[in-house]
């Protein structure tokens, strides 16, 4: 090639990358265009959480699609890419590297599950991706704080705590519990020692079942012959049911307790009259309160939209997002991934709306709140 000539291609090139430069294209996070970001999910679509997943992401989508309305952030849409991982770890995992390569997603969002969550915390280290608001309460998403993972739900073990000691307040001593046999189970099984350690109550009788399916027969009979005086439920949704069901026609009635990850209206009117009396911890204010910020602003976001529910996964999928989109906002207009992580650590003490985020440097635990609910004879939460 002769000088002038290599001279001219050189010049080429410096153009082309000057130009590139200055677009932005050339220093662009993954997931980052001039007019889009897009944000990374993989839940159980399928499976027995599946109902909880669709209500969640549907709240999520109604906060997405406001802020998009509005002209998105710094004048880009959000784009959410869901995948389904049939609520198995496996599949989280195969999508999340999906997410990553071939989606290009900037950040991760509202996976759900602790097998699933745990499965890809390899990942999002290698990949220096932020995972914001796992639907797990588990303590291992918790402590140690994970740098790249940002909670918002309050922990499983500090619901079973507030379950036991309201239990314990009412005089109910023995206690028997249904457990899924994974590491939810397992985190929701180490509160309950803590709690009836702190209470001083007979050791509970343990019955579990395996962990995605609905096979609680076993379970069933093995807590009705024990004759407990209440009963911890530590499931998904659809065993959940199948057990209350099940327990229900042997004859048990006694009080019933479960978590917080099984609250949804689809879930309590499949239980028909079964759900009444029901016991549910919370971990989000009553979605229908007219005295919590929070409640009202996700109800005026509902209006025009019958075909979303009034649920608390819908509004912790909307709470959800809100938080995501405040960090996205602090990350500014030319955000990268660390960026967000350091926007996200900025927002210690910041109200939703009557709730307050708890993150910091060395924090990651996002809100506390919890309150013990009793559901009504028509199937909605009483207070």
């Amino acid at each position: 090639m002769k000088v002038h000539q290599k001279l001219v291609w050189a010049a080429g090139v410096s153009l082309g990358l000057a130009s590139l430069l200055a677009s932005g294209v050339a220093r662009a996070e993954p997931g980052i265009t001039s007019d889009t970001i897009t944000i990374g999910q993989s839940a159980g679509f399928t499976g027995t959480a599946a109902e909880e997943v669709k209500q969640a992401t549907a709240g999520a989508q109604l906060y997405f699609d406001i802020i998009n309305k509005q002209g998105g952030l710094f004048g880009r849409k959000i784009v959410l890419e869901s995948l389904d991982d049939g609520f198995e770890p496996k599949r989280t995992a195969e999508n999340t590297r999906k997410l990553i390569a071939d989606k290009k997603a900037f950040a991760l969002f509202l996976y759900r599950g602790t097998p699933t969550t745990e499965a890809v915390l390899p990942l999002i280290d290698e990949a220096k991706i932020p995972l914001i608001a796992p639907v797990s309460g588990a303590s291992s998403l918790h402590e140690p704080a994970q740098h790249y993972l940002f909670n918002v739900r309050t922990k499983y073990r500090d619901e079973v705590h507030s379950a036991v000691a309201q239990l314990a307040g009412m005089g109910l001593k023995q206690f028997a519990v249904l457990a899924s046999n994974d590491s939810f189970g397992l985190d929701a099984l180490e509160g309950l020692k803590e709690a009836i350690k702190k209470n001083k109550l007979p050791e509970p009788l343990i019955a579990n079942y395996e962990r995605n399916t609905v096979a609680v027969e076993g379970a069933v009979k093995k807590i009705f012959e024990a004759k407990p005086q209440a009963v911890l439920l530590f499931c998904t949704a659809k065993p959940c049911a199948a057990f209350i069901k099940q327990y229900r026609e042997a004859g048990g009635g006694q009080q019933l307790v479960t978590l917080s990850n099984v609250s949804s209206q689809v879930f309590l009117q499949g239980l028909g009259k079964d759900s009444r009396g029901l016991g549910m911890t919370q971990v989000f204010p009553n979605p229908r309160s007219a005295s919590v910020h929070i409640s009202k602003e996700f109800l005026t976001a509902l209006k025009n939209r019958s075909e979303l529910s009034d649920s608390y996964p819908t509004l912790e999928g909307y709470i959800s997002a809100k938080v995501l989109v405040e960090g996205l906002k602090r990350a500014g207009a030319k955000p990268t991934r660390e960026g967000l992580v350091t926007a996200l650590e900025s927002m210690g003490g910041y109200d939703l709306g009557g709730l307050t985020l708890n993150y910091g440097p060395k924090s990651r635990d996002g809100i506390s709140f919890i309150e013990l609910t009793v559901i009504g004879k028509d199937g909605y939460v009483l207070r």
